[in-house]
């Protein structure tokens, strides 16, 4: 072969490739909208597309630029908040395993993602890991915290009993040991009324899904200690619930705190005076049905835990007698401010409403005993409305247990039922109009969705749509669970991954001290974002909308959109961990 030939042909490859490369070389356009991390070969695969002009769309290998699926996009969907048009791109029948991406012509490319078995499994142990990065009292060795290892903060053996919470036997600034527990959010202080919610979901998780997490490993100083890993983190906050129980009456004491805030410092700079403020009803009946809850659990562990689920029970049945007798007591920050000394004012969890609470605690006494003196005098309210559940609203918690344990405790069928029809009925509400949604998520379809922490709103809606999918077997929850699971991960109107660490466009500068303080640029991962909130209540002068769906800055300055909290985690954990597990099972029959 000559020379001549040989640059002859050499140049025609050349430019072959040259070619190629120019037409696969779309930007990424962050116009297109969908979960950054992946999809199920079998599952929905869904992405949104601003704009009305294009008609069409294609899916193309993410390596090679060949093209695998042409599509065309739906009718245009007006978002109700800001007027925007998207239309959707369906390629759910694209289910060979690979690295893919979404183009529109005039529009780019998407981010890239991949379809796979097991594809969110990073995700969910990523979102349980979160809660290792929150223990307080004990330091994060490189081992198992990565470069975020930091040093121990907040020993909390030395705990001084507020003027508000005095005993008999415990006088003002007595001294207490309240160590461990998870750090509650962006912050440094640890609160029982949302350590409560946060147990429940994770407990609940555990009893839907016991199987999954036989082999589940995250990488903790309890892994391979013959307890699921799961169950070890929630165990590291249920040794601090434990202590947060006054011994001579059986109340439960409302947080444990600084009286102000730290600032954006490491936990181990902290050295402000804590202390644990005023016993009240609703701090313990939730503590009741978490030690409710956790004994039924542990039972199983005796041999492992010796004693604990022992000394769960004990603690329930002490909490209950003492909300029996106190069962009105509530706590108001400001009222009690101005009885006691020193004043505080890190976050109040107030709840001006026990009788969610009373459903909840009655149910996971029943659960734990069998004894239906416990439902004597509470009403289920199954005639109303089933409220998602929150810090504040803990009904469904109870109906969620009702329902895994009915058949187990031969619950009456009527009861049963009427618990089930609620819960279905809160689902199907979800699902209606859902084709109409910009986003084809049941997340967003009215503004209150947009509260603050407007993603947990979204996880919990996923894990009562799961629920209602086990109670009818019907895909259409599943599906939907799913699709608000892909809302979290990018297919939203912001285009954020809200989970620090996953996704191509996703949350670098969450509220999180640690995160903001231990000069690494990447934040803590496996943490979940606020999400959009149009209160905007941080004054954060960064928001670029003040559209619901899309008042959202990745700032840390951002508490009210852009802080982590435990009772956040923990639905998303359920959420992906429930879908993992569930698809899971799918794949292999």
């Amino acid at each position: 072969m000559t020379n001549t030939l040989r640059f002859f042909l050499f140049s025609n490859l050349f430019y072959c490739f040259s070619f190629f490369d120019s037409a696969f070389a779309q930007k990424v356009s962050t116009e297109i909208r969908l979960n950054q991390i992946g999809f199920y070969p079998n599952g929905e695969k869904i992405a949104v597309i601003s704009g009305e002009k294009n008609t069409d769309f294609t899916v193309k290998d993410a390596g090679t630029g060949r093209v695998v699926f042409k599509g065309k996009l739906s009718e245009p969907r007006t978002s109700q908040y800001s007027g925007k048009i998207n239309r959707i791109a369906d390629f759910s029948t694209v289910r060979k395993s690979g690295k893919y991406v979404v183009e529109v012509a005039d529009i780019g490319k998407s981010f890239p993602f991949e379809i796979k078995d097991q594809v969110h499994k990073e995700v969910a142990i990523a979102s349980i890991k979160g809660f290792y990065y929150q223990r307080a009292s004990t330091d994060l060795p490189e081992k198992f915290a990565g470069k975020w290892a930091r040093a121990a903060g907040h020993p909390d053996d030395k705990v001084l009993i507020h003027a508000s919470a005095v005993s008999p036997g415990r006088p003002e600034n007595d001294v207490i040991s309240s160590p461990k527990g998870w750090y509650d959010a962006g912050d440094y202080n640890k609160y029982i009324v949302n350590s409560g919610i946060t147990m429940g979901t994770l407990l609940s998780l555990y009893e839907d899904f016991p199987e999954y997490f036989q082999t589940f490993n995250t990488n903790i100083p309890e892994s391979n200690n013959s307890v699921p890993d799961l169950l070890d983190e929630v165990i590291w906050n249920l040794r601090w619930m434990l202590t947060m129980q006054d011994p001579g009456d059986g109340g439960v004491y409302h947080k444990l705190t600084n009286p102000k805030f730290d600032g954006m410092i490491m936990p181990d700079a902290c050295k402000n005076p804590r202390y644990v403020v005023q016993k009240n009803t609703i701090a313990t009946l939730d503590f009741v049905a978490v030690m409710a809850q956790s004994a039924r659990i542990l039972k199983s562990f005796d041999a492992q835990l010796p004693g604990l689920a022992d000394s769960c029970i004990t603690a329930s049945v002490k909490g209950w007698e003492w909300a029996k007798k106190n069962p009105i007591v509530l706590y108001n920050q400001d009222e009690m401010n101005k009885k006691f000394d020193p004043d505080i004012v890190t976050g109040g969890y107030g709840d001006k409403n026990a009788s969610d609470e009373w459903i909840w605690a009655a149910a996971e006494m029943y659960a734990l005993t069998g004894k239906t003196d416990y439902l004597q005098g509470i009403s289920f309210e199954t005639d109303k409305i089933m409220p998602l559940p929150s810090w504040n609203q803990v009904k469904a918690l109870g109906y969620y247990t009702i329902v895994r344990t009915s058949e187990a405790l031969k619950t009456e069928n009527n009861f049963t039922n009427q618990v089930q029809q609620s819960i279905l009925k809160f689902s199907n509400d979800l699902l209606n109009d859902l084709e109409k949604q910009p986003y084809h998520t049941v997340m967003g379809k009215t503004a209150k969705d947009f509260a603050w922490g407007s993603n947990a709103v979204a996880a919990n809606q996923g894990i009562a749509l799961i629920c209602a999918f086990k109670i009818s077997k019907d895909k259409k929850y599943l599906q939907a669970a799913l699709g608000n699971l892909d809302y979290i991960l990018g297919r939203n109107a912001t285009g954020y991954s809200f989970l620090t660490g996953y996704g191509s466009k996703q949350v670098m500068h969450p509220h999180h001290r640690p995160s903001v303080a231990d000069g690494i640029l990447a934040p803590v991962p496996g943490l979940l974002s606020g999400g959009p909130n149009p209160g905007q209540q941080d004054k954060c002068t960064t928001y670029t909308s003040r559209f619901a769906d899309e008042s959202f800055t990745d700032d840390y300055c951002s508490y009210a959109s852009n802080e982590i909290a435990i009772n956040w985690n923990a639905p998303m954990v359920y959420l992906t961990a429930a879908i993992e597990s569930i698809m899971e099972e799918k794949s292999s029959k």
